[in-house]
């Protein structure tokens, strides 16, 4: 049987927000059975602050150019890299506590938090893994972007790009959560163009982004002198940010999504469509499903093949 995990032990990381630009430091720590992820901001008033963001689609307060969440008079931008790692990994149960506004970009990828998290470790509860599978088709479009999950026995997901530009162009990539190494998308960085920097600063955005922790282009080349990490590390990313907001459906979700273009608004609204209708989903256990499927189940997420 699958079971819930957690860390065996507390970790920090700190590093800088990418639209606040303020130094921040989160801590991870272990939580116990069916508290899911909960975010603490340890630099507000006691009264603001003593009750955790949780991790889930009702606390979404924005997707204009990252995930934000918020609950009460707390709020905190940027959870999808570190939410990705969380999912990824295979992470349950944990209290993230956050000494400012927005986690830390670190690099633009989630490769930090992964290390970061491996390197604290991993600890099996007394408690079996829920699920929400999906039980009908769901989608939601909006001009070029759109998104689509239908019924599957594992958490799958294939995602296309198409910009017009040299180093971007048409890419695709799929992901199979506890079966593709999540290293391939786990370095995959966030990306932007010159052209749009003067206005995101205006707007009090990417006030501490850089060549150190994302993908810069302009017209026609990547600017960062090292170059790109894969040679469709856009589309790579796009599928962390993915693993990252699904996670705020608030369990794994057994569905094969297709994903265009699609970035947090698209994959926010998908997670409406699909929640707002009963039928369109059930939660489910991996010892509540009989013969092939309960074995695999128990394959796709078993944790000895998350993170090689």
């Amino acid at each position: 049987m699958t079971m819930q995990r957690t860390l065996r032990r507390s970790v920090s990381l700190t590093g800088t927000g990418l639209h606040s630009g303020k130094s921040v430091t989160i801590t991870l720590k272990p939580a116990p059975t069916n508290y899911g992820i909960r975010f603490l901001r340890t630099d507000l008033e006691s009264s603001s602050s003593s009750h955790p963001i949780t991790a889930n689609v009702d606390s979404i307060l924005s997707t204009n150019m990252a995930t934000s969440v918020k609950m009460g008079k707390a709020s905190l931008a940027t959870v999808e890299h570190l939410l990705a790692a969380l999912h990824g990994l295979q992470i349950d149960n944990v209290l993230v506590e956050v000494s400012g506004p927005e986690v830390p970009i670190m690099d633009g990828s989630a490769i930090e938090f992964v290390q970061a998290l491996t390197e604290a470790g991993f600890e099996n509860q007394k408690e079996i893994r829920s699920f929400l599978a999906i039980r009908k088709r769901v989608e939601f479009r909006i001009a070029e972007k759109w998104a689509v999950v239908e019924p599957a026995d594992i958490c799958e997901i294939h995602s296309t790009v198409e910009w017009d530009h040299p180093a971007i162009g048409y890419q695709e990539f799929q992901f199979a959560l506890g079966q593709t190494d999540f290293s391939e998308i786990a370095n995959a960085r966030t990306f932007g163009f010159v052209r749009d920097v003067d206005a995101l600063k205006k707007q009090g955005l990417i006030l501490g982004g850089s060549l150190e922790n994302a993908i810069v282009m302009d017209e026609g080349r990547v600017l960062n002198p090292e170059g790109l990490r894969y040679p469709d590390e856009i589309v790579r990313h796009k599928v962390l940010d993915a693993v990252g907001d699904l996670r705020l459906a608030g369990l794994s979700i057994l569905g094969r999504f297709r994903l265009h273009r699609s970035g947090h608004d698209v994959h926010h609204q998908l997670l409406l469509k699909l929640l707002s209708e009963p039928q369109n989903f059930e939660i489910v256990s991996a010892d509540s499903r009989p013969g092939e499927l309960a074995e695999k189940l128990q394959s796709a997420f078993g944790l000895d093949r998350l993170f090689n």
